[in-house]
């Protein structure tokens, strides 16, 4: 059983940064991001490997969104620059094991489905 806690978020004006963050109990294959808006389906925006090469980005995110990750806190981060209004969501942290995971990397663009670990959510809320 993972267990995951989110924390950070929160309301900025467009152009503004966030960070995210996403504490695990344990160190899974994989872990994303996921973000959903109001009337809108989840979407998975970030997912890596903690010990593959390659991350994924969505392209709605690419070049404004950084995942890190300490490995010794067992701590994901998310770094959110340049935000604009429809980056405003619930942001969902989870945790996939071997149905998220092919070959050395994680499958992309992530799926809810193959994620079987979510944290609490997380609120960003971004006006113009």
């Amino acid at each position: 059983q993972v267990q995951l806690r989110q924390s950070g978020g929160g309301s900025v004006q467009t152009g503004g940064s966030l960070r995210l963050s996403c504490a695990a109990s344990y160190s899974p294959n994989c872990m994303a991001w996921f973000r959903q808006a109001p009337g809108k389906e989840r979407e998975g925006v970030v997912a890596f490997s903690r010990s593959g090469p390659k991350t994924f980005y969505a392209d709605s995110v690419k070049g404004r969104f950084t995942v890190s990750q300490d490995i010794a806190q067992n701590t994901v981060y998310l770094q959110m620059n340049n935000l604009n209004p429809e980056d405003t969501a619930i942001y969902y942290c989870a945790a996939g094991f071997r149905g998220a995971f092919r070959g050395n990397s994680c499958i992309d663009p992530p799926s809810a489905a193959d994620y079987g670990y979510w944290g609490q959510g997380t609120q960003v809320t971004v006006s113009s």
